[in-house]
């Protein structure tokens, strides 16, 4: 960028002489006619978010990236006048594959907005271009839950929320305010990234297919195959048992950019090892029940960050992300859960005092001394919790002042 940004004369006068006296057919001989790009060439490299440690780049193909597309088209039953509301960043795959190309691809109609988080300005965009098509997180949902009328997403067919668990207290609220129901997905970077989605019923004379499920992240995209296997031995669990989530299809990246061994990790004979723990109904539908890397092993008990949250979230009656659940090393028990919140300090006391009504096992339960107030729940720019810097911020606070001391 340096060096192109500063031609010099010569290269100029060059550029505009041979740009004005040669045909395309002779610039292309001169200059190296480029080679046709395949299907498998590298498309893009996105970074994952980072939301557990360090990003890593997945490197997506053309095929990856055109699968995925097609795939949600065939899911969603779009028309030529639908218009998308594009204020995910394209940094993110959910913003790159489903608000940038998707539109573009289908030729279908779209207005952006640089700042998610801007829901007066997002209110507005809906209302005045009639979009239909929104593609958000639980986090966008809230503030606009907050910042916007029901009568500026009147026209809205589809909300699309993914990247998050979607709860049902946000959903119903959202639902509630808006008088349309949000449609859970799931998907994540390495798969381009759309995995499984909740879709509106099917109905006609005589007939109705279920398309969606509450708390559940709908069925697998066509073309997509899914297997739910134990965490240590890989091999596939019973229906109904949770499992580690795999995932194979067209739309599965190629790997890691300059990370064989990470690559090798989680990708096995064509599945991709996801990191989530889900689980099937009788009817297909998934259900996402925490990330492997949200567990805290204590006493030696797995115990699920994401359970303990949704329970905080309803015993303190509240839809917006108040609680984040984490775990710090502890000497007696290996590690500790820590709870960050943002409620004041007297709501915050009584939902302590009411701990024993969450209906959880005794290990599963965090102590009272162990729930610490911040401003804001830190957050990456995709709307995601930033749970290592929810973890670093619960080691800080929850460290005796003394210990601290010692430290220095």
């Amino acid at each position: 960028e340096t060096i192109a940004g500063a031609p010099r004369l010569g290269e100029r006068l060059t550029a505009a002489l041979l740009a004005w006296a040669l045909p395309v057919g002779w610039l292309e001989k001169v200059l190296g006619r480029p080679r046709r790009a395949r299907l498998d060439d590298l498309a893009t490299v996105i970074f994952s978010s980072g939301s557990t440690g360090e990003p890593k780049g997945v490197k997506l193909s053309h095929y990856n990236v055109g699968a995925n597309l097609e795939q949600l088209e065939q899911a969603f039953p779009l028309r030529a006048d639908d218009r998308f509301l594009g204020a995910l960043p394209f940094f993110h795959s959910f913003g790159f594959t489903a608000t940038l190309w998707l539109p573009a691809v289908l030729g279908l109609g779209a207005a952006y907005h640089p700042n998610p988080l801007d829901a007066h300005a997002i209110g507005e965009l809906v209302e005045r271009y009639r979009l239909t098509f929104m593609l958000a997180t639980p986090t966008f949902l809230q503030l606009y839950l907050r910042g916007c009328t029901a009568e500026q997403f009147g026209s809205v067919r589809f909300a699309v929320v993914g990247a998050e668990k979607l709860s049902e207290r946000l959903a119903a609220a959202f639902e509630a305010h808006f008088g349309l129901r949000p449609l859970e997905a799931y998907g994540c970077t390495e798969c381009s990234p759309a995995v499984t989605v909740n879709l509106p019923d099917y109905r006609a004379p005589g007939f109705r297919q279920v398309g969606a499920k509450r708390g559940t992240i709908g069925h697998p995209l066509p073309g997509v195959s899914v297997r739910l296997l134990h965490p240590e031995t890989l091999r596939p669990v019973a229906q109904g048992e949770p499992g580690l989530l795999a995932v194979r299809g067209p739309n599965v990246m190629q790997g890691y950019l300059g990370r064989p061994e990470q690559t090798a990790a989680v990708l096995r004979d064509g599945w991709y090892i996801t990191g989530d723990i889900a689980r099937e109904d009788e009817d297909g539908f998934l259900e996402i029940t925490d990330r492997l890397s949200r567990f805290s092993k204590i006493g030696g008990e797995m115990v699920p960050h994401l359970r303990v949250e949704e329970r905080l979230h309803e015993l303190a009656g509240t839809t917006e992300q108040t609680f984040a659940v984490t775990g710090v090393p502890d000497e007696r028990k290996g590690e500790r859960l820590v709870v960050l919140h943002t409620l004041p300090e007297a709501r915050a006391a009584a939902v302590a005092e009411r701990l024993a009504q969450l209906g959880l096992p005794n290990l599963w339960t965090p102590r009272p001394d162990q729930f610490f107030r911040v401003e804001g729940l830190p957050l990456l720019g995709s709307g995601k919790l930033d749970l290592r810097r929810i973890r670093e911020l619960a080691a800080r606070l929850s460290t005796p002042a003394s210990t601290l001391a010692g430290a220095g």
